[in-house]
């Protein structure tokens, strides 16, 4: 009567974690896998503070940078009470900052996919300036809009349809390197993920 034996694969001894535990520690071994790593993080903690500061009156920041016309610009504006003004400028102020760290995660993570699969140059110079681009929008949208906080008179049509096509353009640009990023990242991993060792079994 034939007798079944499983036997180990030599090579499999290594593996003896599944290979998800493998890939993961694998995601950290140069230094761009690291500064992807850590300005992520650093993104996350400072996007959920400036959240954290809005509070109720988050729409109305979207609700400013879409405003298209001064009329909507200061009936956005009008809709807040004194708490909640102070709450929508107080985000400004972290928001000088924000838009360094979200440039400098996209900027490690274009390396970062640069290291996983190729890329054109015009690709690599494009995720490189992107982020840099974006971030400079975001800069005009939180000088201009602090400053029309204080200055409603100055609020006209021509400010704010300038200030409205950077902020979408800031969007487009951010938002656009994200998700090129994110299905990069996606191809590299399905294309490389193994189908697992197998116990291989032998038949004495």
């Amino acid at each position: 009567m034939p007798i079944f034996v499983q036997v180990i694969h030599p090579d499999a001894a290594t593996d003896v974690k599944p290979h998800t535990t493998g890939k993961i520690a694998d995601m950290f071994r140069t230094s761009n896998q690291r500064s992807m790593a850590v300005w992520s993080a650093v993104f996350v903690l400072s996007q959920a503070n400036i959240v954290r500061l809005l509070g109720p009156v988050g729409p109305r920041v979207l609700e400013v940078q879409t405003a298209f016309s001064a009329r909507r610009y200061r009936e956005v504006l009008a809709k807040m009470d004194g708490a909640e003004t102070a709450r929508f400028r107080s985000h400004y102020y972290p928001d000088f900052v924000h838009p360094a760290i979200y440039a400098v995660a996209l900027r490690a993570a274009g390396r970062r996919l640069g290291e996983r699969t190729p890329l054109s140059p015009t690709v690599r110079k494009a995720l490189a300036a992107a982020p840099v681009l974006s971030a400079a929008g975001d800069y005009v949208e939180n000088i201009t809009g602090l400053y029309l906080l204080d200055h409603r008179d100055n609020i006209t049509d021509r400010t704010v349809r300038i200030t409205t096509a950077v902020s979408i353009s800031k969007w487009v640009l951010a938002l656009g390197s994200l998700g090129y990023l994110s299905q990069g990242f996606v191809r590299v991993w399905v294309a490389q993920w193994p189908g697992g060792r197998r116990n291989r079994v032998e038949e004495y």
